[in-house]
Order: structure tokens, then C-alpha cells, then sequence
């Protein structure tokens, strides 16, 4: 019976390592996506993405109410690397949340967004992931974005 627990637990703790290890991996396609975007590097962006990839925000509209934006990702890397240089900017990732299974992953990152030195709005990101030839690539993004109770 103890030789039967002991190999239970073993195999329980090569488990939890190889899903700490996928979640670490999962962080690492997330980062190198935001290195992309502080670079203004459209390339580096894309290799941390699948083809296909699909963009959405949940805002307000004029009237407030609660509205889901779909957005192209070719023009959003547009938009990245054509910030001028004069413009610094900033998405301060406040934590990770990462759950995994088998080839599906996501991540639940709160942020703060800082243009110029000054708070521009808060949020929540959703990412989505799916290991393809052996790693790590975002298939879905969606997030949230607001002004107040940024605290």
C-alpha cells in the first residue's frame, strides 16, 4: 500500500510540474506579446499569434450602454507601429490568472494603460491560446476598457 501512495504522489507531482510548466509558457506568449507592442514591432506581434486571430473590446457607447467591438487585427498593428516616437505609452500588466488544458490555454490579465506618464484607462485582457507544432499562439483577444474605478 505505501509503495502504491508514494508512486501515486509521484506521479501527482510530475502532473502539477507539467501543468506549472505549460502555464509558464503560456505567460511567456503573453509577454512577448506586450515586448511587441511596447517595440512598436508588428513582426514580433504576429509571431505570437495565430492566423486568423480575432480582436474585441467591451466599452460604452454614447448613450452607456455596454457594447463588444470587433476590431481587425491587420489594422491594429497599423496603429501600433505608427505611434510617433514623441508618444510614450504604456499597458502595466497587474497580474495573471492562466489556466490550461491539453492545447487550450487563457489568460486573465487586469492592466492599467499609460499614455505620456498619465492613466488612460484600466481594464481586463482575456486571452486565448492554443499550442500549435508545439507552442504557445494567442487566437483570441478581448478586453475590457474603462475611466473609472481604476484604483
Amino acid at each position: 500500500m505505501r509503495v502504491f501512495i508514494c508512486l501515486l504522489l509521484l506521479f501527482s507531482s510530475g502532473l502539477l510540474n507539467a501543468q506549472n510548466n505549460e502555464k509558464e509558457e503560456v505567460k511567456k506568449a503573453v509577454e512577448m506579446f506586450f515586448d511587441g507592442f511596447h517595440n512598436q514591432d508588428s513582426v514580433l506581434i504576429k509571431s505570437t499569434t495565430s492566423p486568423g486571430i480575432i480582436m474585441q473590446t467591451i466599452g460604452r457607447d454614447k448613450e452607456g450602454a455596454s457594447v463588444v467591438k470587433t476590431s481587425d487585427f491587420n489594422n491594429f498593428l497599423k496603429s501600433i507601429v505608427s505611434i510617433p516616437d514623441t508618444t510614450k505609452f504604456r499597458e502595466k500588466l497587474l497580474s495573471y490568472q492562466i489556466q490550461v488544458d491539453g492545447s487550450m490555454a487563457n489568460a486573465w490579465t487586469p492592466y492599467e494603460f499609460w499614455i505620456n506618464d498619465k492613466l488612460s484607462h484600466c481594464g481586463v485582457n482575456s486571452f486565448q491560446l492554443h499550442k500549435q507544432d508545439g507552442a504557445w499562439k494567442i487566437i483570441y483577444i478581448i478586453d475590457t476598457r474603462r475611466r473609472e474605478d481604476c484604483d
